[in-house]
């Protein structure tokens, strides 16, 4: 298991009244293209949204389970670039790395917000690339209901956050309390403040870090667009059909692994409907 002695989380008892999702302001800021340079020895890839997503690219546990079994009891190297997403899947691989039989080795080399800076505190090394990014806030859900229901969401939340807070407290030394002011003003920690803070043990250097062109924005915009429609109240399987229309214009008929056109239209177009379902919620 990890060398470090990293607290577990336990997601047990997943609130059924909340919907975790991803932070507008992390998306905004991913961009997707970014990887490294290159995969030396055992790599496992995290460079998409956290859980399942609409065109199955996402990152899941069930697939970091994988990677692991195939590697065994090997050191292994975790590239991440990740806007986060759900918060049960990320505690699930974190609690995966925390428990792996050799050194794991984190590589952040675009973001890792939310839930995946909950994934890169089970690194025994956590590196940040060069203009690299963590991001640490409370656990960000999408509720509905009355005044009620937004009681109990809140309170359903609560010892989440703290979970979280332990961690990210155990990860860099200091006081709970601090870490969770933190938490409250959603802090951006840089790659100089993270290695200060002790979020993180080093810096990559700027050679490490590549981009791939294959990467296209699309993801990033998609991505935007299921986000907003889940602010705006709509199921995930609504979401899912909706997105899945922009492929062909006809709800479900898209087949998985196709991508939409590359031009600029299209990431204009969407775009303008982030756009104007921001100003409808």
């Amino acid at each position: 298991m990890s060398l470090l002695k990293l607290p577990e989380i336990s997601a047990a008892l997943k609130p059924g009244a909340v919907q975790f999702d991803m932070r507008p302001d992390a998306l905004e800021r991913w961009e997707p293209s970014i990887r490294a340079a290159a995969d030396d020895g055992p790599t496992i890839s995290i460079y998409d949204r956290i859980g399942d997503s609409y065109d199955g690219e996402g990152v899941t546990a069930k697939r970091i389970s994988a990677a692991l079994r195939n590697i065994g009891a090997r050191d292994v190297t975790v590239n991440v670039n990740s806007p986060g997403g759900d918060f049960f899947q990320g505690v699930a691989i974190y609690n995966m790395l925390r428990e792996h039989k050799a050194k794991v080795t984190v590589n952040v080399m675009g973001i890792a917000a939310s839930a995946a800076s909950v994934i890169a505190m089970a690194g025994d090394e956590i590196m940040m690339g060069d203009g690299a990014f963590l991001m640490i806030h409370n656990a960000w859900a999408v509720a509905m209901g009355n005044r009620h229901d937004m009681m109990a969401a809140a309170e359903q939340l609560a010892p989440f956050d703290a979970a979280m807070a332990q961690v990210y407290a155990a990860r860099s030394g200091q006081p709970v309390a601090d870490i969770a002011a933190m938490m409250d003003k959603e802090s951006w920690l840089g790659a100089g403040q993270a290695v200060d803070d002790g979020f993180a043990t080093g810096v990559i250097q700027r050679d490490q870090i590549s981009q791939d062109p294959e990467a296209h924005a699309q993801t990033k915009y998609l991505a935007m667009v299921e986000a907003s429609m889940a602010r705006a109240g709509h199921s995930r399987s609504v979401r899912r059909e909706a997105i899945k229309s922009l492929f062909s214009g006809t709800p479900g008929a898209a087949e998985k692994g196709v991508k939409p056109s590359a031009d600029a239209n299209f990431a204009a177009s969407l775009q303008s409907m982030i756009d104007n379902m921001k100003g409808n919620v």
